[in-house]
């Protein structure tokens, strides 16, 4: 049986417009007996609203467009997962669609999704700063979730790559390390650039000089991480230590010290960042600060939320801090394993006092 507007309405003893008023929520008078019994009835009778009809007379179709670079990126899966979480606690449908790694594609996703009249768009993983001029036309608000390379901009939530660097060193400075090295991302990343800041930040706070022949610029994939783990090699004395700016190069790192003789993390202590599945499952464990990919997915869509409801403008850029998960690859005694690292996550508040206020430490450790 269709259980309609009219259905509910006559089951609840009411019009058909107060059954409208209650399940749209109109900000109409009606006494609280009547919304609830409404309310009641609709959630027994398994009501669903018309989203199409709603539309044509609200102008509003509760559905949001998501743009993803590339739906095979490791961390494309768990921030559209926030995105579709939060978009469900509004009563909000996501529409997915893949760019490709195109600019073209994705002029083409954006007329696509406009044309099924969405609310507004989030680009996930865009490597492209300006929306298309048609999408500007349309007046629909926007957010950048996990922007790839270019500077801040407004209106976009990204990794706090600053904070998680500091974390990541404040650990090996908490161990006893003086001489930490850092494999690099490439440099025409943001990501990595800021990453590198965070790396000298921890080390300046604790007065020990930055050793440029200790940073060393890999590029992400295991090779690069191979390659840079192969140059620091040749520094003498050794580091005792390496900060690496992804966990793929981290690995990397580990396997050319086993190819030389030495032990992780007898022999070099070795923190990554991203906290991806397989760092778990690789021995020694390698202790790793995570990329908070659902969360920051979770507050673009807040954001654009927020935008839509008309309760906030263009923002700075939000950062978000991810956690660090502490395991065997530094050479931290169990019991630090197991508890969370207070001492540190003061460090990052205090590094970070003067920044921009829009930053979430909530998963500190």
């Amino acid at each position: 049986m269709l259980v309609n507007l009219t259905t509910v309405a006559k089951a609840a003893g009411v019009s058909v417009a107060t059954a409208s008023r209650v399940l749209t929520q109109s900000d109409h008078p009606i006494r609280e007996e009547t919304r609830q019994r409404v309310v009641e009835i609709a959630q027994a009778l398994g009501y669903k609203p018309n989203w199409l009809a709603r539309s044509m007379r609200t102008e509003r179709t509760h559905t949001i467009g998501v743009i993803a670079d590339d739906l095979l990126s490791p961390f494309t899966p768990p921030i559209i997962r926030g995105i579709q979480d939060y978009l469900k606690t509004v009563d909000y449908l996501g529409l997915i669609v893949n760019a490709d790694l195109d600019p073209t594609t994705e002029a083409d996703a954006i007329g696509a999704l406009l044309s099924r009249a969405v609310e507004g768009i989030i680009f996930v993983e865009s490597f492209h700063r300006a929306p298309t001029a048609e999408l500007e036309r349309s007046q629909k608000p926007y957010v950048f979730v996990h922007r790839l390379f270019g500077e801040p901009i407004k209106n976009s939530v990204v990794p706090d790559d600053f904070a998680g660097a500091v974390l990541a060193v404040e650990h090996l400075l908490t161990l006893g390390h003086r001489s930490i090295a850092h494999i690099a991302g490439p440099q025409g990343w943001h990501s990595a650039r800021r990453r590198v800041e965070g790396y000298r930040a921890a080390l300046q706070r604790h007065n020990i000089p930055i050793n440029p022949v200790l940073m060393v610029e890999g590029n992400w994939e295991f090779e690069g991480g191979l390659a840079a783990m192969q140059t620091l090699l040749q520094r003498h004395p050794l580091p005792t230590a390496i900060f690496v700016a992804n966990d793929v190069m981290a690995l990397a790192a580990m396997d050319a010290l086993r190819a030389a003789g030495l032990r992780v993390p007898e022999n070099m202590a070795i923190v990554g960042y991203d906290n991806l599945s397989f760092s778990r499952l690789f021995r020694p464990k390698l202790t790793t600060v995570s990329l908070p990919a659902y969360r920051i997915g979770q507050q673009a869509a807040a954001l654009l939320y927020a935008k839509l409801q008309g309760d906030c403008v263009a923002l700075d850029e939000v950062r978000i801090c991810g956690r660090l998960y502490v395991r065997e690859s530094c050479g931290a005694p169990a019991t630090m394993r197991t508890q969370e690292e207070l001492n540190i996550g003061t460090t990052v508040r205090h590094l970070l006092i003067g920044r921009q206020p829009a930053n979430d430490f909530s998963d500190l450790t």
